[in-house]
């Protein structure tokens, strides 16, 4: 999803349809839920992808929503699983869009497959527990890293981190040189998102590589 301006994520739609992110791609920016539930419950249809949100449940609006919330959430599996080839999402809404698009995807949208990994996966408490620390704590290491390099982390979803700087055109090629590859921005050429690195061999190779400049 699209960056969007912090005026437009905080300013209430009356009688339309605010649709965002939460927490936010690329910024990793993070809305509380009782805030989006007072946009909710003021005439405005909310349409959050929670699409990151795995990896901070306290912000997600799921657990707080009633039926008659003008509300639909979008939860996706794979980023937080890293299986992005398990074609499996979820949507969270009032009874009647939600049986309007149990009719329209028809009687089989999801493969056996991916309910079957699916299942594994969230009833694996302890791996999700371990995950989520251990995605923090990584995520920490990355802003310490980046910091040494002189490169500003932003967000606060531990997924990913944003950086702003004048050097990221050139960043991202010394990077990609070494076979690391960063998201840039076609829209935003100051910025680069970088994923959180899986073990210490991964950052120590980001580290030789930002320092090879």
């Amino acid at each position: 999803m699209r960056h969007r301006s912090r005026a437009t994520r905080s300013t209430p739609i009356r009688d339309g349809t605010l649709l965002l992110a939460n927490p936010n791609n690329p910024d990793g920016a993070l809305d509380t839920p009782d805030r989006l539930l007072r946009i909710a419950r003021c005439g405005t249809w909310l349409v959050v992808d929670e699409a990151f949100a795995d990896i901070a449940p306290a912000f997600s609006l799921v657990p707080r929503l009633d039926p008659d919330d003008r509300a639909i959430i979008f939860r996706s599996f794979g980023k937080f699983f890293g299986l992005a080839g398990v074609r499996l999402g979820f949507m969270i809404a009032p009874p009647v869009q939600a049986e309007a698009m149990r009719r329209r995807l028809g009687s089989w949208p999801v493969s056996a497959l991916a309910v079957a990994y699916g299942t594994a996966a969230y009833r694996d408490t302890a791996w999700i527990a371990e995950a989520r620390r251990s995605i923090v704590a990584r995520a920490g290491r990355l802003d310490t890293l980046l910091g040494r390099h002189g490169l500003q982390s932003l967000g606060a979803c531990p997924l990913f981190r944003l950086v702003e700087s004048d050097d990221a055109p050139a960043v991202f090629e010394r990077l990609a040189r070494s076979g690391i590859l960063t998201r840039p921005f076609d829209h935003a050429p100051r910025w680069l998102r970088f994923g959180v690195p899986g073990d210490d061999a991964a950052f120590d190779r980001l580290d030789r590589a930002l320092a090879d400049g």
